[in-house]
């Protein structure tokens, strides 16, 4: 249950968000700080790196979004707890430690944690999510494909589709497979292919310029700026006025 957090910083016209930014030298961290110099609702404050402590001399920020690594991100989830301030993160790769303490910072921090920003891929998440349920017999196996430079595999967008799947299915069902492909500069491309007796079923979301994850993470930022803590998805906010 999202528990109230006093907080006054949402943008205005004369003050624009405060953004920090952890993960910024990296493929989307380049590409949220360049929208938000862009973006009149933010101003990015600081935007330290892997090797920069996060502690008292941190400047002060209204919301953080974080596309870093699972060790960056502990330090980030310690500052905004301590300040009850904002997080948007996309760090994939985390384990069970890291996502209890995501988790457990509800409490006092506003969170948006999501694998993917994409809308593209929050519609294919309703729809993977309808076809399962409707297919429940019928194999599903994930297929997909980024750059060479993704270390986690499957992707976190991968698995998350993948336990749609499997939950929207009995637990008799044969449990969603996955295959992973790292190659050359691909952005991101998931399929979803449901298999029956003679004939196959495919959902497939291609990205081709990453700056759609950067937006959307920026537009989860400023809509999540100034609520209660908790844990927030991104269909929920755009939802939401």
């Amino acid at each position: 249950m999202n528990q109230p957090v006093p907080q006054s910083n949402r943008s205005s016209p004369e003050r624009p968000i405060g953004l920090l930014l952890l993960g910024g030298k990296g493929r989307m961290g380049r590409s949220i700080a360049e929208l938000a110099e862009q973006d009149a609702r933010f101003r990015l404050v600081a935007t330290p790196d892997r090797d920069d402590p996060l502690g008292a001399d941190t400047p002060a920020f209204d919301v953080a979004i974080d596309f870093s690594h699972p060790e960056g991100l502990l330090k980030l989830i310690d500052l905004c707890h301590s300040r009850a301030r904002p997080l948007v993160t996309g760090t994939t790769g985390m384990d069970g430690n890291l996502q209890a303490r995501l988790v457990g910072a509800t409490d006092r921090v506003a969170l948006v944690c999501e694998s993917n920003f994409s809308l593209g891929v929050a519609a294919l998440g309703a729809a993977v999510t309808q076809v399962a349920s409707a297919l429940p017999g019928w194999d599903c196996d994930i297929i997909e494909q980024h750059h060479r430079g993704k270390l986690d595999a499957p992707s976190g967008t991968a698995l998350a589709l993948g336990r749609k799947v499997d939950a929207a299915r009995p637990e008799s069902a044969r449990p969603a497979t996955y295959s992973s492909t790292r190659s050359g500069d691909i952005v991101g491309e998931h399929t979803v292919q449901f298999c029956g007796a003679g004939e196959r079923l495919e959902l497939v979301h291609r990205a081709t310029d990453r700056c759609i994850f950067a937006a959307g993470a920026l537009e989860a930022a400023a809509r999540v700026v100034g609520r209660r803590a908790g844990r927030y998805r991104l269909a929920e906010l755009l939802a939401q006025p």
